[in-house]
């Protein structure tokens, strides 16, 4: 022992301190070790976050570069690369949505489906209604159309659209009759003028029914489902088809890990080419910018206090350290202004980072980003209160109570494309009787709003991913982990999701 200690570098009084002047400095300081490990895992976040600032920092500059607004055409170029990326992000959007919930129900027990589908859904209510309260709360005490100019508002439109309708809409695209046809169409109820043969009046509405262009998610999400189920319940004949779909899954997400390095170029031309697009921003905020604020309030709130609160209290973890590491999924949602087309990234940061189990977050997931809109439904019940604020219409508790819930069941229709709100915002508006033209209030600052509130929808998605995967840990433990559910290991990134 005294040997071992005699041949020492640092043996001895002098020898010590001269040995270990020549000994420290080779080894790298553990500070060090931190900063380049946070680097390594955080540099595509930070670099997304960066394209989205400098997204709006080059916007200005080629805004103010001259006096004369840009074409359409030159805007065009400017987008052309940010539109490429989103192009990529949403033909991801299909295979990954039908391959994660087939494989991921199929690789469950049917009672764990409908406990881990039960608790998703019961989450999405709750917060849903929520976001609505708070909106109504919030636009009835700041008040915020008594401050809009009356005369700004557009003349009373034909309502060429009723809430039946919608809703009616909503549970037919539920039932595709054709799967195909589902991927690039879904059905819309259309009311238009046409002649009448009866002596009362010459012309009369007439309904009528359309194909809009589009993917019916929605379709292909109660298939995905009832297909897994099948799957599951069929056991080893099921096997060789949800083994394919495990693998589509598992291949898409590696697509999607080389997508989304495009990602901070992609979102930088996508926030420039909208910089340069809008009026003068400062008009803008002139008129509307109590509108605003109330509806960013409204998000910052619901988005940062309410859901974070929610999940600490069902999971006793920082929800920060968890929405933190959502960053990139959320500098994607604003840069692209459509949850299902950031849909890919979040289940990658949810799996890669936050360490949620594959199996929730492809069974999730797809449903969150198809059904629950908290930002979308907070959204609908302000910017209603607020037409009728401006047109001086007063509205009973009734009233309001009508708009929380045709709030909730528009942002659960809307699409997960850019300001899809504002289709679903007519059934909002046609519960109280306002006509569907005041809709061009809001348009001006509506591109805007979009990004935050489709921002504040994949963190809400996000956190209900992370409350149902603690609620089911004990269940999914039990099961045999499908190698399809984990990322595959030379998908990138963070592999930490594979060892759950």
């Amino acid at each position: 022992m005294s040997g071992l200690l005699h041949s020492s570098p640092l043996s001895g009084v002098d020898g010590e301190m001269r040995d270990r002047s020549s000994y420290y400095p080779q080894a790298p300081p553990r500070s060090s070790n931190k900063f380049t490990t946070f680097m390594k895992h955080n540099a595509l976040t930070m670099l997304t976050v960066g394209g989205v600032l400098s997204g709006i920092g080059l916007g200005l500059v080629v805004k103010n570069s001259r006096e004369a607004k840009y074409s359409e055409r030159e805007i065009m170029y400017i987008n052309y690369v940010g539109e490429l990326f989103l192009r990529m992000l949403k033909s991801l959007i299909l295979p990954l949505i039908m391959a994660s919930l087939i494989s991921a129900i199929g690789s469950l027990d049917l009672s764990l489906s409908r406990k881990i589908g039960g608790r998703a859904i019961i989450y999405y209510m709750t917060t849903t209604i929520s976001a609505v309260i708070l909106g109504i709360i919030l636009v009835v005490t700041i008040q915020p159309g008594t401050r809009q100019d009356r005369e700004a508002t557009s003349d009373r439109a034909p309502r060429n659209v009723t809430t039946t309708d919608t809703l009616m809409d909503l549970i037919r695209n539920m039932f595709p009759p054709n799967l195909v046809e589902a991927c690039i169409y879904q059905h819309q109820t259309k009311i238009s003028m046409g002649p009448n043969n009866t002596l009362d009046d010459k012309y009369s509405w007439k309904i009528s029914s359309s194909m809009e262009p589009g993917t019916n998610i929605l379709g292909l999400v109660v298939f995905s489902t009832v297909l897994g189920i099948t799957l599951g319940k069929m056991g080893g004949d099921g096997k060789p088809l949800l083994k394919f779909f495990e693998t589509l899954s598992t291949a898409m997400m590696i697509i999607t890990n080389w997508v989304v390095w495009l990602s901070p170029v992609g979102v930088l031309f996508l926030v420039a080419s909208k910089i340069v697009e809008m009026d003068s921003l400062a008009d803008v905020v002139q008129q509307l910018g109590m509108y605003f604020l109330t509806v960013i309030i409204g998000l910052c709130i619901h988005g940062f206090i309410i859901l974070p609160l929610i999940y600490f209290l069902f999971t006793r973890r920082n929800p920060f350290s968890y929405i933190s590491n959502m960053a990139q999924a959320m500098a994607t949602a604003f840069g692209t202004s459509s949850s299902s087309a950031t849909l890919p990234v979040a289940i990658a940061c949810l799996e890669e980072r936050n360490g949620v189990d594959p199996r929730v977050t492809r069974f999730v997931m797809p449903i969150g980003a198809t059904i629950n809109m908290d930002g979308t439904a907070l959204y609908e019940a302000v910017a209603a209160i607020f037409i009728a604020q401006v047109r001086h219409t007063s509205l009973s508790l009734g009233q309001l109570a009508a708009i929380s819930i045709t709030a909730t069941a528009a942002s659960i229709g809307a699409a997960g494309i850019p300001q899809a709100g504002l289709v679903t915002m007519v059934m909002v508006l046609d519960t109280v009787g306002l006509p569907s033209g005041d809709i061009s209030l809001i348009l001006a600052i509506d591109w805007l709003l979009d990004r935050c509130r489709t921002t504040v929808n994949v963190v809400g998605d996000s956190l209900g991913a992370g409350i149902v995967n603690y609620l089911s840990r004990n269940e999914l433990a039990a099961l045999p982990h499908h190698s399809g559910g984990a990322s595959a290991k030379n998908g990138g990134g963070d592999n930490r999701a594979a060892a759950i």
